[in-house]
């Protein structure tokens, strides 16, 4: 093998390796910014905010066709408050780990 040609090979390698080693570290080092961060602010907004309001509507409806003595639009926002906390709950520990 020609010494021009050995050449070209080592730096090919070493631009490899280093393109490998920079792809790892970009891997392996978590990324946190202000778009992600509203992004997940976001996304536990709503997990909260459609239970509560699916119970609302829900509620509503149950009042009118099955009344009782408690407030069932009360009952559901509160169950679905619970819900979406649950929900959100369970989101913020999954970012967590990674």
């Amino acid at each position: 093998m020609t010494e021009q040609r050995k050449t070209k090979l080592d730096s090919a390698s070493e631009a490899i390796r280093r393109r490998t080693e920079q792809m790892q570290k970009t891997r392996d080092e978590p990324k946190y910014s202000p778009l992600n961060g509203l992004g997940v602010f976001g996304v536990i907004g709503w997990s909260v905010a459609i239970p509560t309001v699916t119970g609302a509507l829900l509620g509503g409806w149950l009042n009118e066709v099955a009344p009782q003595s408690f407030s069932w639009p009360i009952a559901l926002i509160l169950g679905g408050v619970v819900l979406g906390a649950m929900v959100a709950w369970n989101w913020i520990d999954k970012s967590r780990d990674k």
